[in-house]
């Protein structure tokens, strides 16, 4: 199967999952969460904030290096520069939005699988790798390893705050 063919298959489209497809063609799912959605948000909230230009997204879905697989990326930025060479219309990126992607851990990731997304994102192009985990504590990364702050967006808070007390 296809990803096109994936994204236009009624049969997958009210799935309280999010859809990933691995290097042999199998669809892959994992579970979605309230907090997983939270944390979403207020990420792209902040980064909303921060970034001059281009565009963030969620749900970003990416073709990569390993054969036909297709990694959905929970909030990615792209440069005007990205945006303008690949258009907004496609299905799937045929490479990682240039600067930023992130990752939100949640409870059915492994440490191996996370890992193993970071590799990935770096090798088609991404120059940033973010990851939240489920306390909300921010971790990035480019090709070289771990880093104290973002590059790109150095006031992005190493913390973020769900406020359920509003």
């Amino acid at each position: 199967m296809e990803w096109e063919e994936v994204v236009k298959d009624p049969s997958l489209k009210d799935l309280p999952f999010k859809i990933e497809m691995n290097e042999w063609g199998k669809i892959m799912m994992a579970p979605t969460s309230d907090l997983h959605g939270l944390y979403q948000g207020r990420i792209v909230k902040v980064l909303g904030n921060l970034a001059k230009e281009g565009e963030i997204s969620t749900e970003c879905a990416v073709q990569t290096a390993k054969g036909v697989r297709v990694i959905v990326a929970d909030v990615a930025w792209r440069s005007s520069a990205f945006l303008k060479k690949h258009g907004i219309r496609n299905l799937k990126l045929p490479e990682s939005p240039e600067v930023v992607v992130v990752e939100i851990e949640s409870s059915s990731n492994t440490a191996a699988e996370l890992e193993e997304k970071r590799l990935i994102y770096f090798e088609v192009g991404a120059r940033e790798f973010w990851l939240c985990d489920e306390d909300g504590n921010m971790r990035f990364f480019n090709p070289q390893g771990e880093l104290k702050r973002s590059e790109f967006f150095g006031e992005f808070p190493e913390h973020i705050e769900i406020d359920i007390a509003q």
